[in-house]
C-alpha cells in the first residue's frame, strides 16, 4: 500500500474551534481552555482513502495547518495556503459573523490553490437547537462551487461529524 503526503488547512475566524477540530482528529481530546493560534502549528494524521481510478487503497498523511484567525493576519496568510491540496473552512454556529466569512475565507483559499477542494465546518452545534442548524446547513453549502465537497455540523466537543469532515476532504483530494 503506498503512502501519499497532502498538506490541508484549516481556516477561519478566531475561536470559532479549529484548534479544536484538529485536537478532536489527531488526539482525540478537547478542551474548553481557549488556546490562540499564533502564526501556524502544523499536526499530522494519516487516513485511508481509496483511489477509485486504480482500485486501491492508499494510506494519506494528512499535513494539518491550524492558521491563526486574527483579522490583523489576512495579508500573511495566503502565504500559508501555498501548495495545499485542501481546506476545511470553519465557521462557529453561534457567532453569524463567522458565518458571514465563510465565503471570503473559501475565495481567499482557491486564489492561492484554485484547483484545491473545500468542506465547511459549522462548528460548535451542540451550542444551538436542531432547527437552526439545519437552515444554517443550508445556506452555507455553496454547492455552485466545483471544488466545494460539503458542509458538515460539527462540533469539537461530542466529536460529531469530525472524523467525517476529514475524510471526506481527504477522499476528494485523491
Amino acid at each position: 500500500m503506498s503512502t501519499i503526503s497532502n498538506k490541508i488547512c484549516l481556516i477561519g475566524d478566531f475561536g470559532v474551534g479549529k484548534t479544536s477540530l484538529i485536537r478532536r482528529f489527531v488526539d482525540r481530546q478537547f478542551s474548553d481552555k481557549y488556546l490562540s493560534t499564533v502564526g501556524v502549528k502544523i499536526s499530522r494524521k494519516s487516513t485511508e482513502v481509496t483511489d477509485l481510478q486504480r482500485q486501491k487503497h492508499i494510506t494519506l498523511q494528512l499535513l494539518i495547518w491550524d492558521i491563526e484567525g486574527s483579522t490583523k493576519f489576512k495579508g500573511v496568510s495566503a502565504s500559508y495556503f501555498q501548495g495545499a491540496k485542501g481546506a476545511i473552512i470553519v465557521g462557529d454556529v453561534t457567532r453569524p459573523e463567522s458565518l458571514e466569512n465563510l465565503s471570503e475565507h473559501i475565495q481567499a483559499f482557491l486564489k492561492v490553490n484554485p484547483k484545491g477542494k473545500t468542506a465547511v465546518a459549522l462548528n460548535k452545534s451542540d451550542l444551538i437547537d436542531a432547527e437552526y442548524l439545519e437552515k444554517y446547513c443550508q445556506l452555507y453549502s455553496f454547492n455552485d462551487n466545483k471544488s466545494f465537497v460539503s458542509t458538515f455540523a460539527s462540533s469539537a466537543k461530542t466529536g460529531e461529524n469530525v472524523d467525517e469532515i476529514f475524510q471526506s476532504l481527504a477522499n476528494s483530494m485523491i
